[in-house]
């Protein structure tokens, strides 16, 4: 390895709180031990590992053959929110002295817990690289603001599922300095359940239990609501001495609310009763196996919810501790445990079951990915850590040059027979207007579209208007949101069908609102009356070389032709039928008909309505718009909508 230029060691220092964290934190520390050559280990134990109550844990440390450099006592007792906040207090008084004496090159902090977060803020203040395991996870408590505020103090990151990296990722965190490594602890799961398992039951749970015919029991206080979790502590104790099987339940861990639960325990003789078998800790190596051939587990540690699936014991989840955790099938959750009938009926569904084996929080080969990680850190790296935000607006409030632009908007209108592009400015003013006759081919109308908006673009300067976007006509806007669709063609309104041997439309179907009610459609019939001399009457005349129009068919309604009255009446029909449609699927609260037919159409429409529409929807009101452009402000509008007032 190098660091600083030399082949040294990388001094790695582990800090380890409680029971939990060190089932965690045991099987990395193995292996580092296991690589002298690569890594110095110091080892700091604090914690409730080093209280009487909680079963003096520091020991089985020892007994795994560690050498702990450093012993702080730093939990100050009374097992409320203020003890939680002045043991943080303590362990930072006592943390400097020992990181100054240790000098590590990185320290491993593992999870969520208060004293966690007095390691982080000592290491990260005092310079020193953290390496935080289990971080980006969900649950509830205030667990999941102290596991977030410690991967913000991080600087590298091992996650367990796929899930807990994006949360990473989504926090800002450097990608390249997340690993998803899985869990440590189910490098040792996953190899201990055909161990000698039945003197562990017996030992813990006495000489006649058989396995699938116990109960595990775990529960720790909510620390964000205390009362609540000492009531669903006696409930589910009520619950489990009414289901009358034989159940091992561990003392709560230290935070705020333990003292009164171990209370509620002695107030119902848990630790007398026949049934029961209380205890302060039990080693993981044997925990594993307990939990591994119990008929169930209960409660709401962490431990349930995450190691117990590797094996497919049945675990009921109790309330909102660990609310946002992800987990496998064989956990049944009692998120509002108020009852103890709910509870009790909880424990007669899962109790004896036997689920599939979950892997979602490891595969067992977590351990070598981390030290091929720690291996991979280069310490000459800058201390100092980045954090990958995503793009933001430009703050442009003090560039005189953005000042003085004109904020606008492309907006491009595909009609049937003109195609236009438009530069239109915030206060909804056409700064300048292009158009062009539709082309035939799709090809082309791309190669124009293009052409249009470059020209537009390059003129957009010498107006002073500053493009923010382009904008087309023509779409569904729900709740400020433009619909895209699934291959972003959602709402071609123009090719609704109405019917099925209607006239040919440009799309290659058959009786779409388009083909009868577009101008292009109204240009064709007005040229079949033409052709046939039907077209003019009394009052219209036309030059030799004049191209037959849509607006040639409307004046010859208007002057009682009655063979254009009914391509009208036709033509409104069917867009009033499209407008149905419509209605029926989206219900909105209005309908604005534009474009010059618009006045001509909207009687149409709403005897269609009035005929065809559910009662629900027919009472809609429809108008006409009295705006010049309205699809080419309407596009400008979204585009200067999303990009000058979301804020992301």
């Amino acid at each position: 390895m190098e660091k600083n230029g030399n082949n040294q060691k990388l001094r790695v220092c582990v800090a380890t709180c409680n029971r939990a964290d060190y089932s965690k934190l045991a099987p990395i520390m193995f292996g580092i031990k296991a690589e002298p050559q690569f890594f110095e280990l110091d080892v700091v134990v604090l914690g409730s590992h080093l209280i009487d109550d909680y079963g003096n844990t520091y020991r089985m440390i020892e007994q795994d053959d560690f050498d702990i450099h450093t012993r702080l006592h730093t939990i100050v007792r009374g097992e409320d929110e203020a003890a939680m906040v002045e043991s943080v207090g303590l362990a930072l008084v006592k943390l400097p002295d020992v990181l100054n004496r240790l000098k590590p090159d990185i320290m491993i902090v593992h999870g969520d817990r208060f004293d966690a977060l007095a390691l982080a803020t000592s290491a990260a203040l005092m310079n020193i690289r953290i390496l935080h395991i289990e971080g980006g996870e969900v649950s509830g408590t205030i667990d999941d603001s102290i596991r977030h505020a410690i991967t913000k103090l991080a600087h590298y990151h091992v996650c367990c599922t796929r899930s807990a990296e994006q949360h990473l990722i989504a926090m800002c965190e450097d990608h390249d300095r997340i690993l998803l490594a899985g869990c440590p602890s189910y490098d040792k799961l996953l190899s201990a359940k055909n161990k000698d398992y039945m003197s562990v039951i017996r030992m813990w749970l006495g000489e006649d239990v058989k396995t699938r015919d116990y109960i595990v029991a775990l529960q720790h206080p909510v620390t964000t609501d205390i009362k609540h979790s000492i009531k669903m502590f006696e409930l589910t104790l009520d619950a489990l001495i009414s289901f009358n099987k034989r159940t091992l339940v561990l003392f709560p861990n230290v935070d705020a609310g333990s003292k009164e639960m171990v209370r509620v325990m002695r107030k119902k003789g848990i630790e007398h009763h026949p049934n029961f078998r209380a205890v302060k800790h039990v080693p993981f190596d044997q925990f594993i196996q307990l939990v591994a051939h119990a008929g169930c587990m209960i409660g709401n540690s962490s431990c349930g919810v995450r190691e117990v699936g590797a094996f497919g014991t049945p675990v009921i989840n109790l309330g909102t501790r660990q609310t946002g955790r992800e987990t496998g099938e064989n956990v049944l959750h009692v998120r509002d445990a108020d009852t103890q009938d709910k509870i009790l009926h909880a424990l007669q569904l899962q109790f004896g079951k036997q689920y599939p084996c979950s892997k979602i929080y490891g595969d067992g080969n977590a351990v070598p990915r981390i030290l091929k990680f720690l291996k991979s850190i280069d310490l000459k790296e800058p201390l100092q850590k980045k954090f990958c935000f995503p793009p933001v607006k430009d703050n442009i409030s003090q560039d005189i040059d953005h000042i003085l632009e004109t904020q606008s908007a492309l907006a491009v209108d595909l009609g049937g027979t003109n195609l236009r592009v438009a530069i239109v400015s915030m206060k909804g003013e056409i700064v300048k207007k292009y158009t062009q006759l539709n082309p035939k081919t799709y090809e082309d109308r791309l190669e124009l579209i293009l052409k249009m908006c470059v020209e537009a673009a390059s003129e957009a300067v010498n107006v002073n208007c500053r493009i923010l976007g382009v904008g087309i006509g023509g779409g569904i806007v729900h709740q400020h949101e433009l619909i895209h669709g699934s291959s972003f063609c959602a709402a071609e309104l123009g090719h609704i069908v109405v019917s099925l041997d209607g006239p040919e439309c440009l799309c290659g179907s058959q009786g779409c609102i388009e083909a009868y009610a577009s101008g292009i459609a109204l240009q064709r019939e007005a040229k079949k009356l033409h052709d046939e001399d039907l077209l003019l009457v009394e009052g219209m005349s036309m030059k030799n070389e004049e191209v037959v129009s849509a607006a040639h068919l409307i004046q010859a309604a208007k002057l009682g032709n009655t063979k254009a009255n009914s391509i009208l009446r036709t033509a409104g029909t069917a867009l009033g039928l499209g407008v149905v449609n419509i209605l029926h699927t989206v219900n909105p609260s209005l309908v604005i008909l534009s474009g010059v037919l618009a006045s001509h159409y909207v009687n149409a429409v709403k005897d269609v309505i009035h005929r065809q529409a559910l009662s629900s929807v027919k009472t809609v009101d429809v108008v006409v718009s009295n705006l010049a452009d309205p699809a080419l402000l309407g596009a400008a509008s979204l585009v200067l909508d999303y990009t000058t007032r979301r804020i992301y």
